[in-house]
């Protein structure tokens, strides 16, 4: 575990064994888009938003108030023209790095990690760089993606997280990291597993990511594959990730439970995408069970199998929810 990841209050929290379910485990994935006055529903994705830069405060001060300790950026451009290599990632006026700088100044004690992917900023809708036959370059990739974690570290992000499974970018960003004199600032957050999901559909439409042709198994992880993520969580510890995920959550707790085993001495998140979301919703809209149930034992189940840390859109739900325990 390098300093990087203790540099601040939730990243000590962090490194503690978890014992049940606090706020300090909730990041909220929250989406930016470039136009900076807009809230814009995601129907997806019930009472989400793509939110601007100027209305960050309105949204976030009162999560704040309840106690939101950390939240992940997602950037969604939409005024200006994606091209093949993402160049809009770490555009300097681009919605990631005016957020993060934002959020810095206006709730100082708020963790920040950055997303760091080039599927929302490309022009294919991939999230790397391609041949021109449309494989993947990795080396490329790697490289483009660890400019773009560089850029967000640089802008004052906490932790950057890679997102896109690019073979050796965890390698590839920790270098970065050291040349730009940022490795004890700033953590490294790995996707280690992250699978080829039919989960991911909401999602893709909040920040307009699908791909324009194929699809990501070439370079996501298959359902039935957890030999090599087991390979992929060694592989990512070796090249200096400070925390891994897993992704999604509940379908893949027996991974996460494999992670607490190869890497008992890091922090472990695990991602309840936007499928798990919308499912949770659609079931308690129905009639099957009562919401605040389903979504606790959601929960519930990820900390028992090893997480650390959730990424999970109830954040805010969960923030009121722990301020009014149910009777015993």
């Amino acid at each position: 575990m390098t300093e990087s990841s203790i540099a601040t209050p939730l990243g000590r929290k962090l490194q503690a064994q978890a014992h049940g379910l606090t706020k300090a485990a909730l990041m909220y994935p929250i989406f930016i888009t470039d136009v900076p006055d807009a809230k814009v529903p995601l129907g997806g994705l019930p009472n989400q938003y793509r939110w601007g830069v100027d209305r960050l405060e309105e949204f976030l001060a009162p999560l704040v108030a309840k106690g939101l300790q950390s939240v992940i950026l997602f950037g969604v451009p939409e005024r200006k023209q994606k091209d093949a290599v993402g160049t809009l990632a770490d555009d300097p006026e681009g919605p990631v790095i005016t957020a993060i700088r934002k959020l810095r100044t206006l709730f100082p004690g708020l963790y920040i990690a950055a997303d760091v992917c080039l599927c929302e900023y490309t022009s294919h809708g991939h999230c790397g760089v391609l041949f021109e036959d449309g494989t993947i370059d990795n080396p490329k990739s790697t490289a483009r993606l660890a400019d773009v974690a560089v850029a967000y570290a640089a802008a004052g992000a906490h932790c950057v997280a890679p997102s896109d499974m690019m073979d050796g970018r965890i390698r590839a960003i920790r270098d970065g990291l050291v040349r730009a004199n940022l490795v004890g600032k700033t953590a490294l957050m790995s996707y280690s597993a992250k699978f080829a999901s039919s989960m991911y559909g909401p999602f893709r439409e909040a920040v307009g990511s699908a791909p324009s042709f194929g699809d990501r198994r070439c370079y996501q992880l298959p359902a039935n594959a957890r030999g090599l993520a087991r390979r992929a969580i060694q592989r990512d510890v070796k090249e200096g990730a400070d925390i891994i995920m897993v992704k999604p959550g509940m379908p893949y707790l027996d991974v996460l439970g494999d992670a607490r085993e190869l890497a008992p001495d890091h922090p472990r998140a695990v991602y309840q995408v936007s499928g798990e979301y919308s499912t949770i919703h659609a079931a308690a809209a129905a009639g099957v069970g009562d919401f605040r149930s389903f979504v606790e034992e959601s929960m519930t189940s990820m900390i028992r199998a090893g997480a650390s840390l959730i990424l999970t859109y109830f954040t805010p739900e969960l923030l009121q929810w722990l301020d009014e325990p149910r009777p015993a």
